[in-house]
């Protein structure tokens, strides 16, 4: 999945080609069509696309690339809501998608130059793009042609076009094509033959869909507050890496080839402007791009070069941008609490902090850094001094993350962890989806000795991984110590663990009775 991904292609692209494939036609030879209703088309309705998404979401769930690192994962997420507001504005998404699809985000590990997107709302991206960009807006533009793709239902329309491919074969064939590069065994359990192949080689959507999607989704930029030249910069990318004979590396021409007549739409679009355009990197972007380079290329060669990147940035502070020195100082800081050298990671994140101190956005991700270092190093008066600089008021999911680790790990006073506790059950209210959040707080009810709603809240992770089965077997691990404790157990978590085990084995029937009327 996304394990080593290569050139396989795990995007709505891999749908189309499959569609393509199946029927012997060239995209290219399909004619252009208007933008249907978002509602039901041709029988293919939003609920039967967002089964399909929550089936192959599940799966990415459990591959060992997929990453929920929270201020990655915040990062990306602040452009995507953005965008997504943009979207409602502007009349680009319908309150039917809106409200049933899942609009999740998954980042994977692997270090090459892509993004997806998937039936149902579903997007994701190699943390091989974020290392690419110069700047937000050249991210925001892959994530705004990409939700543009998902909010016209490209999909729906593809499937449309071919009706003997059953939806869940399609499916089949989009995990297949993940599962070839992997084991070729493997993925001859998931389709026959040369079909993976297929779908690998394919190069492009229909030419019509990937200029509309350029076309909404550069009209969503300046709404959401990027600059619509981000366009260009990445355009200027990936047809670089066009020019330069791509060897893998940018799996995303492959699905979204770069045509002259696509980049002379977009140059008309822009104008003049959009000719010279100068990236206006911060130091917040910095830091994200150092991070995600620490988790898709954290060698040992790699750390020791990140290390050597920040003496440079400290003993030469003229000769770098702020943006840069930032980002060198938190590569090596990070690089540095992970070869365990924790003095000099201390000396580099102290640094740091100083350089950001006009930059309220950096110098937060400076504080946390610190305190996750120092959480790392189990250092107790540092953690101490660095948990004293987080922000109490700010619930925020990194600021969550890292506070809840240094309650369960460090042992401070019993009412930090309580406070925490409803901080979450206040997340948890307005996010019910964020398995990483379940997770917390079931490490906060097990360090305050409360078993049954630590297994209550390890179920609700389960059912946010849309992993039914999981669920339902942690709730009757929950009703067994029920039985346990007897007149000891709690009767209000025992009554709502039998209403969530009730509940979710509902939605496991609804599911397979769901993708059964999509055979």
């Amino acid at each position: 999945m996304f394990t080593r991904w290569g050139v396989r292609v795990f995007t709505l692209t891999a749908l189309s080609a499959a569609l393509a494939w199946s029927t012997g036609v060239s995209a290219q030879t399909r004619p252009a069509q208007q933008l249907p209703s978002l509602g039901e088309i041709d029988g293919f309705t939003v609920g039967d696309e967002r089964r399909i998404g929550d089936q192959i979401a599940s799966q990415l769930y459990r591959d060992p690339d997929y990453i929920d690192d929270p201020v990655l994962q915040e990062y990306v997420e602040s452009i995507w809501f953005s965008l997504m507001d943009a979207a409602r504005e502007r009349g680009a998404l319908g309150d039917s998608l809106d409200q049933q699809f899942a609009w999740h985000v998954f980042l994977g590990k692997d270090r090459s130059i892509n993004a997806f997107a998937l039936p149902g709302g579903y997007f994701g991206l190699h943390l091989g793009l974020i290392n690419a960009v110069d700047s937000k807006d050249e991210l925001a533009s892959v994530m705004a042609h990409e939700i543009s793709h998902v909010t016209q239902r490209h999909i729906s329309r593809m499937v449309a076009q071919n009706a003997r491919q059953t939806p869940l074969v399609i499916a089949s064939m989009i995990l297949g094509a993940i599962a070839v590069s992997q084991s070729p065994d493997a993925a001859q359990a998931v389709i026959a033959g040369g079909q993976a192949l297929a779908i690998q080689n394919s190069l492009d959507f229909s030419r019509s869909m990937e200029q509309e999607a350029d076309r909404i989704g550069l009209g969503l930029m300046a709404p959401a507050g990027f600059d619509p030249n981000g366009f260009v910069g990445m355009f200027n990318k990936l047809n670089q890496a066009s020019s330069l004979n791509d060897r893998g590396q940018y799996p995303y021409l492959r699905t979204h080839p770069l045509s002259t007549q696509r980049m002379s739409d977009m140059q008309a679009r822009l104008g003049q402007e959009g000719r010279n355009v100068q990236v206006q990197r911060t130091m917040e972007h910095a830091m994200v791009v150092a991070r995600s380079r620490h988790f898709s290329l954290g060698r040992v060669d790699f750390l020791r070069s990140a290390v050597q990147a920040g003496l440079e940035a400290q003993a030469n502070r003229n000769n770098f941008s702020a943006a840069d020195q930032a980002g060198r100082l938190y590569g090596a800081a990070i690089a540095s609490g992970q070869l365990r050298e924790f003095a000099q990671a201390r000396g580099f994140v102290d640094s740091l902090l100083q350089t950001t101190q006009g930059d309220s956005q950096a110098h937060r991700l400076a504080v946390l850094l610190n305190l996750e270092l120092a959480l790392s190093a189990k250092d107790a008066s540092w953690a101490r001094e660095a948990d004293a600089l987080v922000d109490r008021q700010a619930r925020l999911r990194p600021e969550l993350f890292l506070r809840t680790q240094y309650a369960v790990d460090m042992q401070p006073d019993a009412r930090a962890g309580q406070d925490l506790t409803s901080q979450w059950q206040g997340w948890l209210t307005d996010h019910p989806s964020d398995a990483g959040a379940w997770q917390q707080l079931s490490r906060l009810w097990t360090a305050q000795n409360q078993p049954l709603r630590a297994i209550r809240a390890d179920a609700e992770a389960q059912v946010a991984r849309l992993d039914y089965p999981a669920a339902i077997d942690r709730l009757k691990a929950g009703q067994n110590m029920v039985r346990q404790l007897g007149s000891q157990a709690d009767h209000v978590d025992a009554s709502i663990i039998d209403s969530r085990l009730t509940a979710v084995t509902l939605l496991q029937r609804q599911r397979e009775e769901g993708l059964k009327s999509l055979q």
